[in-house]
């Protein structure tokens, strides 16, 4: 017998004093179910997350959740008020003497259930919020974005959870390592519209690629149409002096058509200049230590960073990560140690904070404000990289309509305040870029752009970042702090850092030989294939494909002629790397071969 869904929205439609967000939109969520729901900054993602959660009522439509299925939501900025401390609210929802669960959540998230709701920052509000969902672990769980303000670790261990859970979950998201992990069916919103596709968000980039591809082919045959009707309007009616009516009420029919159909927002318009050309030496630190009470941040450590490096900086919550990066640019002076900073440096910063904002003030008042932005006698000008340039035009670049100009910053989503942070911080020229948490709350789509103006970026970019694909598109070496003083420097982005790490090396080492032995025993056991022999066979060919691109880029970045004379300790650690990998990779395809063998 078929099992009643979770959740089903009929119909409905929703409009906030304009256009409507959303018109007739209907869909189903199963039992089960681990949906990505997708789409732009603004595009209505959270709204529709609160119609399905019950928090926002539609002006038109049904919402139907069956009687005893329990539903919940974990909002981006939850309210406490009322709570003591942040394990008094997570633990509101649960039975007596379940209270446990919160502990669990809250190791798993690194946060202090005793830490009082007044003092609680607001990332550890929104963890508390997500202890809260997974410890009451609701029939149907609603994830706005659970993922910002949590460090790698807490993804990690957020993952595992989520992955081994019996609710259905419905989940935003920008970061695409997570979403791939999880997702086994897509919904986009898109210009008001909800599209479904029953495949997780691996596929999703092509297929939207496809179906704005089929989107234009039509647009195109349309306005073919038009053109060729309006001709015949113009010589057909000229011609024979008589009005074929019916044609003529066609062809505004078509034009009608044509301008009900909503054109695609665009991506910001992100451009970097770089400056006056650094020196090739940016960063040099030797044998740097800074220690705050019994907190170690780091001790003896050396970095030399070069023109057109791209320094990923990783670790959990608190380590020290902004620290770190501060005394590299000379803003925190080490207790020992050097840091001695390269010629020419013009350097431009994007804080996790948003601190460079004026939450009170308007955006127009936020970039005529800004010093290195104001144009002499001019009050609606901006300077955009030496050229003055009205102040709604620029807003236009990077997405701002002319009625938010006058808004204040604190109404802006979170995706919009960094929006409007990375317009200040591209109006100027810079060579040493500082990217603490750029990611949180980007879209995608703007996600993408900003990969490839830092990829065309001459100048040096150091990164602070928990995103863990955006690190491994763009960074050339990785940092990563692991608490008690340690930081160690790794080729690559994070999949290579994850790697080369010691426990990942030892792990790898320790299973590669015994693995081919273990197929070859179990290959003997039985005949054909068991459940999860046939998933490692299918996942064989990506973990191959992967190990040799690794190799690959460890034997290019060998292959410098001065690396080992450079930098011995980065040469030894690649060329351990490369052993393993290569182990490895012998490993996989013996268990390959074997488990094809064993299929056949």
């Amino acid at each position: 017998m078929a099992r009643a869904p979770l959740l089903q929205l009929s119909d409905i439609s929703l409009t906030f004093g304009g256009n409507p967000v959303f018109d007739g939109l209907s869909l189903v969520i199963q039992q089960g179910e681990r949906v990505a729901l997708v789409g732009r900054n603004g595009s209505g993602k959270s709204t529709l997350m609160k119609v399905m959660a019950g928090l926002v009522e539609a002006d038109h439509g049904l919402r139907v959740v069956p009687p005893g299925v329990t539903v919940g939501y974990m909002e981006q900025d939850p309210d406490l008020s009322g709570y003591a401390t942040l394990g008094d609210y997570a633990a509101s929802g649960l039975p007596e003497g379940e209270s446990y669960r919160v502990e669990v959540a809250a190791e798993g998230l690194k946060f202090d259930p005793a830490t009082p709701v007044a003092t609680a920052s607001g990332g550890e509000r929104r963890r508390a919020a997500l202890a809260k969902l997974m410890a009451e672990a609701p029939e149907l769980m609603l994830l706005d974005e659970p993922t910002n303000h949590l460090d790698i670790q807490a993804i990690e261990w957020l993952e595992a959870q989520l992955a081994e859970t019996r609710s259905a979950f419905v989940m935003i998201s920008h970061d695409r390592a997570f979403l791939r992990a999880l997702s086994r069916s897509t919904l986009w919103i898109d210009r008001g519209e909800v599209r479904r596709r029953d495949a997780g968000f691996e596929g999703f980039e092509d297929w939207r690629e496809t179906v704005w591809a089929e989107e234009d082919e039509a647009r195109h045959k349309l306005d073919r149409k038009i053109r060729h009707e309006a001709k015949w309007a113009v010589e057909g009616i000229s011609a024979r002096r008589k009005r074929n009516m019916g044609r003529v009420r066609a062809l505004a029919a078509l034009k009608a058509e044509r301008s009900s159909q909503i054109r695609r927002q665009g991506t910001a318009a992100l451009e970097l200049e770089g400056g006056t050309v650094s020196g090739k030496k940016v960063i040099e630190a030797q044998g740097i230590s800074k220690i705050y009470g019994e907190k170690v941040i780091a001790r003896g450590f050396d970095l030399r960073v070069l023109r057109g490096d791209r320094v990923a900086f990783v670790g959990p919550n608190g380590v020290g990560k902004t620290t770190l990066l501060k005394m590299l640019v000379g803003e925190i002076a080490p207790d020992t140690g050097s840091v001695s900073l390269g010629t020419n440096l013009e350097i431009a910063v994007f804080d996790q904070t948003r601190a460079q904002l004026d939450p009170e003030a308007s955006l127009w008042e936020n970039l005529t404000g800004d010093p290195s932005m104001k144009v002499s006698g001019a009050s609606d000008q901006v300077l955009v990289r030496g050229v003055p340039k009205h102040v709604v035009a620029y807003l236009k670049d990077f997405l701002f309509d002319e009625r938010q100009a006058r808004a204040a910053v604190k109404s802006l989503s979170g995706g919009e305040k960094a929006r409007l942070l990375l317009a200040k911080l591209m109006a100027r020229s810079s060579n040493l870029l500082i990217l603490d948490e750029p990611t949180n709350d980007l879209d995608v789509e703007t996600l993408d752009l900003l990969q490839d103006i830092l990829g065309d970026y001459d100048g040096t970019v150091l990164l602070v970042s928990h995103d863990r694909d955006f690190i491994d598109r763009v960074a050339t070496a990785t940092v990563a702090l692991e608490g008690s003083g340690k930081a160690t420097a790794y080729p690559g982005g994070w999949s290579d850092y994850a790697a080369q790490r010691p426990a990942a090396v030892a792990e790898v080492a320790a299973k590669a030989a015994p693995v081919a032995v273990a197929v070859k025993a179990e290959a003997k056991k039985a005949e054909g294939l068991s459940f999860t022999e046939r998933k490692r066979l299918d996942a064989l060919p990506g973990v191959m494909e992967k190990l040799e691109a690794e190799i690959a880029r460890l034997t290019e970045f060998l292959s410098a002629p001065d690396l080992f004379t450079r930098e011995p300790a980065k040469f030894a650690k690649a060329s351990e790397a490369i052993a393993e990998r290569q182990a490895a990779l012998a490993a996989a395809e013996e268990e390959w071969l074997l488990l094809e063998e064993k299929a056949g």
